[in-house]
């Protein structure tokens, strides 16, 4: 009788485990949302689709916070300059101390101004290039203006920590303060890289990004500063003549 007892009690477990298994369960046999979201603890959730930006700040690959890192305004929509425009020349502060114009560059044929900044992971990625651009092109007429347009709110693109990246990256051009951020509006610039080719008369020839690859310069196929340059040298027009930027958002003032 006490043997009878114990298999009673014993087939009433097995009853009540197998029970409460189909409860947690599915009926196709796979892992309930609640088990597949406890497996999946610690990993990212996949992305909408496979961002192709650049590094920032180390190994991350994504685009900079807010969206695409390519610019998505015309140029009507921006309001700046247009190719065929006449620039108005700027006098600004460079981290040596000086006051810097584009009328500073005597016997120029042509300017490269460009709008960065210190911390823009795109900017740092195109640092290298814009030295090796300057040192090709200025002794040819075309050097590099940089400008950076972000607000000196952030301490990380103030004016002394622009003096410490300069030296720091060994810049062969002038680094420039938009003090007051009145020349990146004019411009149009709304990227950091942000490049306007100007020629002899500061009539804007080229707008755009520097070349077809900002994660790996090993990997560029089209050098569209460098081909706008080289077309203006043999008497033609750059083409194409403007191509979106790439790179952070410009950072305007809160006031």
């Amino acid at each position: 009788m006490k043997r009878i007892s114990v298999l009673i009690a014993i087939i009433g477990l097995s009853a009540s485990v197998l029970v409460s298994c189909k409860n947690e369960g599915n009926t196709t046999g796979e892992p309930s949302a609640e088990n597949q979201h406890k497996d999946h603890k610690g990993e990212r959730p996949p992305h909408d689709g496979d961002r192709k930006g650049p590094p920032h700040g180390g190994d991350r690959k994504g685009p900079p916070k807010g969206g695409s890192p390519e610019q998505t305004k015309t140029l009507e929509e921006i309001g700046g300059y247009n190719i065929g425009d006449v620039a108005t020349d700027f006098n600004l502060k460079n981290v040596d101390g000086s006051m810097v114009s584009l009328a500073s560059f005597e016997n120029a044929k042509g300017y490269i101004v460009t709008f960065t900044c210190n911390e823009c992971p795109f900017s740092v990625l195109y640092e290298d290039r814009l030295i090796a651009l300057n040192n090709e092109y200025a002794p040819k007429g075309y050097p590099v203006i940089a400008i950076n347009p972000n607000s000196p709110e952030n301490e990380k693109e103030g004016y002394e920590a622009m003096q410490k990246r300069s030296e720091d990256k060994g810049f062969t051009f002038p680094y420039l303060v938009d003090e007051g951020q009145k020349i990146y509006p004019q411009y149009g610039a709304v990227r950091t890289p942000h490049v306007f080719l100007l020629d002899a008369e500061r009539k804007v020839q080229y707008i755009g990004t520097i070349d077809d690859n900002a994660k790996s310069p090993e990997d560029v196929k089209v050098n569209y500063v460098k081909d706008a340059i080289d077309a203006l040298e043999k008497g033609e027009q750059p083409n194409p003549n403007y191509t979106k930027a790439i790179g952070c958002p410009v950072k305007a003032s809160r006031a």
